[in-house]
């Protein structure tokens, strides 16, 4: 389903932008990457005249792209890549994707409330000032992840993994965190209230955010505590 045909320049390791035909429609053909597109100019107003024209977009290939106030609500996206673009200004209600990459973008100022987004990779990615709240967020890699001043707040982030994530200033406030990864994470100010932080996983060793606590306790403000054998307050793995 990707769209993984690799820029015409032949010492270019980077994917080629998606191109369409007369109908409209993407090809499936080499071209070139943004950075070797003749017009680039062009090629993004095409990409961007794609998705607003269409609900269901699958195969697409804008890695690279600068996407600023522009409304994504109710689109689906299957099979894409967003690979390194930056996100500004985005309002989106409703977003559906499956199976597509935005590995290593920036996402600035972003709303991506009630999103739902199934085996979806956002490793390297930075989210700043950005929500995706109310969303189902399910295997999903987050791995690498710089979080500041963002919201995963009454989202589903069943089995998604966040290792080595950098969180700051972040909420996971009233998540389904059953069987999701902070493996080596970096924590600061940040909440995990009313989640089932039990279920999920901050050593490889499979240990418990909190051990030897009373269950009623688990619906506290946890922040980036670690376990209490470890006597941490840092965040991370040791």
């Amino acid at each position: 389903m990707f769209a993984q045909n690799k820029c015409l320049v032949p010492s270019c390791n980077k994917v080629s932008l998606s191109t369409f035909d007369d109908n409209g429609n993407i090809q499936e053909i080499r071209s070139y990457c943004l950075d070797h597109s003749p017009n680039p100019g062009k090629a993004m107003e095409e990409i961007l005249n794609y998705i607003m024209n269409h609900e269901t977009i699958v195969g697409l290939n804008a890695s690279g792209m600068i996407f600023s106030n522009v409304d994504f609500t109710g689109k689906r996206f299957y099979g894409c890549n967003f690979s390194h673009c930056t996100f500004t200004n985005i309002i989106s209600h409703n977003l559906r994707s499956r199976t597509s990459i935005f590995d290593f973008a920036i996402f600035n100022d972003c709303n991506l409330i009630n999103s739902n987004i199934l085996f979806v990779s956002f490793s390297g990615c930075t989210f700043t000032h950005t929500l995706m709240t109310a969303s189902e967020i399910v295997q999903c890699n987050f791995n690498g992840l710089k979080c500041f001043q963002s919201s995963f707040d009454d989202s589903d982030l069943f089995n998604s993994k966040f290792i080595k994530a950098t969180l700051v200033n972040t909420s996971f406030r009233n998540c389904n965190l059953k069987r999701a990864d902070f493996f080596s994470s970096e924590r600061t100010n940040v909440s995990f209230k009313m989640s089932n932080t039990r279920e999920a996983r901050f050593r490889r060793d499979g240990s418990e955010l909190y051990t030897g606590i009373e269950s009623s306790q688990t619906n506290q403000d946890m922040g980036n505590t670690e376990p209490a054998e470890e006597n941490e307050t840092t965040g991370g793995e040791k």
